[in-house]
């Protein structure tokens, strides 16, 4: 029997990359809400008292993006002036532009605006079609928000992270070997009651089936944890896309997806790879599927799509690609048309992953049955 450890992290609302995330997709709904056909290419980057947002942004809607920027922070609760980094307090500097219009005439005709190679990803170890530890770390930093922001555990301040290590035998999960929270706190707690209620209140409440006397356990292990934030150091959008997808356990393609509206396709492709790999996998014609989807500059079709079940499919692959090929329409008009990406849905994706939610069209299981016929 094989054994092997893998290891995935996730990281809180408050966690200052995350930040970045949310206020660039912020501004993407924003924009949608008054002008579904927005181009949006919005960088963030936030440091000691300060947020520059940077990009190109086309688009008819009025969007007072410092307002924005200032209610995101807010609604994370950087609310405290000794955190160096106050949604009331902090400057907010906007260099914003409109898109090139050398891209713009590739988007506007369909075509891929650049060459890229996107990757999607499903397992059926989980219900959500997620590797089983980068599932429990979106769930420990999940909890994280829930227990501060309920008050459960009030001594708990925005900026955390989570890492699960899980153990594997013969390819299936069957244990948690180990758990690490790290996460902000005010200066009048101790350590012993600040991990009391950590292990209580967020690792007992979500892993606690998966835990053993062997599983080690450590928060906040270098020891107190009060310096923050943004303070002190710089960050930026898309700084956490291995968080963003599979934990590190799969490949990622080229970009991160939380600065650009859906045109982009290094966004929209790596949404509908992950479409196509969950209900392939759902379908029961395999246990794992990743697919690579490959485009060219200015060219609508992809000029590859390649699938893996690594030796778990019931039939031949190649009847697999050319289901893909033949029933979905790869386009970036057809993906976007598809998973009805031209809506203000995306800030809540720059937490806690894109992939394995309930509340997104490329999650949805509504083409099992093109792939289970193949059966």
């Amino acid at each position: 029997m094989s054994t092997c450890f893998i290891t995935s992290e996730s990281v809180s609302s408050g966690h200052p990359d995350k930040i970045c995330d949310q206020i660039s997709d912020a501004i993407l709904d924003a924009c949608f809400r008054e002008d579904p056909y927005s181009r949006v290419a919005c960088e963030t980057m936030v440091t000691t008292w300060t947020v520059i947002v940077s990009g190109e942004i086309t688009t008819k809607a009025k969007v007072n993006y410092t307002d924005l920027v200032r209610k995101t922070i807010c609604d994370i609760w950087y609310v405290w002036g000794d955190s160096h980094f106050d949604w009331g307090a902090c400057w907010v500097h906007l260099l914003i532009n409109t898109q090139s219009p050398d891209i713009a005439q590739g988007v506007d005709t369909w075509w891929a605006w650049d060459q890229w190679i996107m990757f999607g990803y499903a397992t059926n170890e989980t219900e959500d079609y997620l590797p089983l530890p980068i599932s429990l770390a979106h769930k420990l930093a999940k909890r994280l928000e829930v227990v501060r922001k309920e008050w459960i555990l009030d001594y708990l301040l925005p900026d955390g992270k989570s890492q699960v290590t899980v153990e594997y035998k013969d390819g299936k999960p069957v244990r948690v070997d180990t758990v690490i929270i790290s996460n902000q706190h005010i200066k009048d707690i101790t350590q012993e009651e600040l991990k009391k209620g950590i292990r209580k209140e967020v690792i007992e409440e979500v892993v606690w089936d998966l835990i053993d006397e062997d599983t080690i356990i450590h928060i906040n292990p270098t020891g107190k944890f009060q310096v923050w934030g943004p303070k002190g150091d710089c960050w930026v959008t898309g700084r956490k896309i291995i968080v963003d997808t599979y934990g590190g356990i799969w490949r990622h393609g080229w970009w991160a997806f939380s600065w650009k509206d859906p045109s982009k396709v290094d966004r929209s492709w790596a949404y509908i790879a992950r479409y196509l790999a969950k209900n392939i996998v759902a379908s029961g014609i395999c246990d794992k599927c990743e697919i690579q989807i490959g485009y060219a500059i200015w060219i609508a079709k992809p000029v590859s799509v390649f699938v893996d079940c690594f030796w778990t499919e019931k039939i031949n692959l190649e009847k697999i690609i050319d289901t893909v090929n033949n029933e979905f329409d790869l386009s970036p008009k057809g993906i976007i048309e598809k998973l009805d990406l031209r809506k203000p849905i995306f800030q809540k994706t720059a937490s806690y992953g894109h992939f394995g939610r309930d509340d997104v069209s490329w999650e949805e299981l509504d083409s099992v049955e093109v792939f289970k016929k193949l059966l």
